[in-house]
């Protein structure tokens, strides 16, 4: 059992809160009062940024103290939003949400995973009809084995995760973001996820 802080309380939050919950862990969810993601951070060993990726650094910028040796998930997409609300453009061109907060937190170890599908996916990837993947982005290799046994708790199988290396990886990953509305507007919001064939 893991404490675990899921910073969101959204459809994406809620989701991977309740499936790590079932999963054995225990598991704070901050909403937006204040001090409650700084009260959940301080208690957890894991914190999960599911917060709307826009705004997740100036968020989790302020809670550097309190994720001062935490490992840091980052399952957000920072995008700018299209007339139809879906993602448009990346806030950060050139680099990545995961690498802005790794950078801002440098005592703490930011994982970048679960970014690259629709998000009953994260907790389920044994729904969709193919193998998805898992990506995992990050500088710690340890923090990077912990991400990694939290996603087998959550259903996803050990061949299915992979290893892209470094946090500034997490830029394929986040621009990978760019194909979602493309494909929402053309088959709905099937559950999908971005995977490589083999």
């Amino acid at each position: 059992m893991t404490t675990i802080a899921v910073l969101g309380n959204g459809r994406v939050g809620g989701n991977l809160a309740t499936a790590l919950t079932r999963a054995g862990h225990e598991v704070t969810v901050a909403d937006r009062a204040p001090g409650a993601a700084a009260d959940a951070a301080r208690r957890a060993r894991i914190v999960i940024n599911a917060t709307p990726g826009a705004g997740s650094l100036d968020r989790l910028g302020a809670l550097r103290e309190e994720l001062r040796g935490r490992i840091l998930v980052d399952v957000s997409n920072a995008t700018t939003d299209g007339p139809d609300g879906l993602p448009a453009d990346l806030i950060h061109p050139g680099a990545s949400l995961a690498e802005k907060l790794q950078e801002a937190l440098p005592e703490t170890h930011v994982v970048k995973t679960l970014n690259t599908m629709l998000f009953p996916v994260m907790t389920a990837p044994a729904m969709l009809t193919q193998a998805p993947d898992a990506f995992l982005s990050g500088d710690d290799p340890q923090a990077k084995q912990t991400v990694r046994d939290l996603l087998t708790d959550l259903g996803w199988r050990k061949e299915w995760i992979t290893d892209l290396g470094g946090i500034q990886t997490a830029r394929a990953t986040e621009a990978a973001i760019l194909f979602v509305p493309h494909v929402i507007r053309s088959t709905g919001f099937t559950p999908f996820a971005i995977s490589i064939a083999r």
